[in-house]
């Protein structure tokens, strides 16, 4: 009896031919990437490439004019036509994105709430834990990312890079499956985006399952599996961080990391 090879795994994400057009602008232009389980992907390009509307279209933050996007190998319904094309099912998006962990450029905090509040809410009112079991998983999230100390704190005594922890523990508290991160560090001073990379650093080498989109073209080599460099709208240039950072094909991707070492 001949065995069979085992069949590939689902990938977590699937973009296939996204394409995304804000007013006459054409932002993406038929964008396919898979993210499978444990793998960090790092997308990198210039400002205006596309990068953080590829990012959101991930959530539906930004719905794409045409192309499929599926979590987990479910696809996310969508219906109408652009400019006014939108998700058809409610309940869908709700539990998809339930699963889908979103750090921000700024950190979205509720002012008038504790950092411990903060982190426990989702978790609450989305997936209808109980607030017992949530408070503890909130802690053991504050001390992960290290600020265990600041839970009864509010964000406003909190410095940007404390801010931005806190706004880690809360993605991580609703248990994602994948973790998305849109220019963590691009509000943040460089002495306190250090803290910052230190607990993205920890999270891969936990094994989850990241896409993340950043500046910092050392950073996205340290922690990426894959990188993908994103110019006008399409996909330049990609492959694992070793054939992306130091075996370069593309002159513009060169290019770009040219610059980006002399910034």
């Amino acid at each position: 009896m001949t065995e069979t090879a085992p069949r590939p795994a689902i990938p977590v994400v699937e973009l296939d031919q996204i394409h995304k057009s804000f007013g006459e602008v054409e932002v993406l232009k038929g964008v396919s990437v898979t993210a499978h389980e444990g793998e960090v992907v790092a997308l990198i390009g210039s400002s205006g490439s596309g990068k953080s509307t590829l990012l959101r279209c991930i959530n539906m933050l930004e719905v794409p004019d045409s192309g499929t996007v599926k979590i987990a190998g479910e696809t996310i319904s969508l219906t109408g036509a652009p400019p006014h094309r939108r998700v058809s099912d409610e309940a869908q998006i709700r539990r998809i994105r339930s699963g889908l962990g979103m750090v921000f450029q700024q950190f979205n905090l509720w002012s008038h709430m504790s950092v411990l509040d903060n982190v426990m809410e989702a978790p609450i009112l989305v997936q209808k834990r109980e607030k017992a079991e949530v408070r503890g998983e909130a802690m053991d999230m504050l001390k992960k990312v290290g600020i265990g100390d600041k839970a009864d704190a509010y964000p406003a005594q909190l410095s940007g890079g404390q801010q931005q922890r806190a706004a880690i523990a809360r993605a991580l508290c609703i248990n994602p499956r994948v973790m998305l991160f849109d220019e963590p560090t691009s509000a943040l001073d460089p002495e306190l985006e250090v803290e910052v990379l230190r607990v993205i650093k920890l999270l891969a080498d936990e094994g989850r399952t990241m896409i993340l989109v950043t500046h910092d073209m050392e950073f996205a080599r340290s922690v990426g599996d894959r990188a993908i460099f994103l110019h006008a709208g399409k996909i330049e240039e990609e492959g694992s961080v070793d054939e992306v950072f130091g075996a370069t094909k593309s002159a513009r991707l060169r290019q770009f990391l040219n610059a980006a070492s002399h910034a």
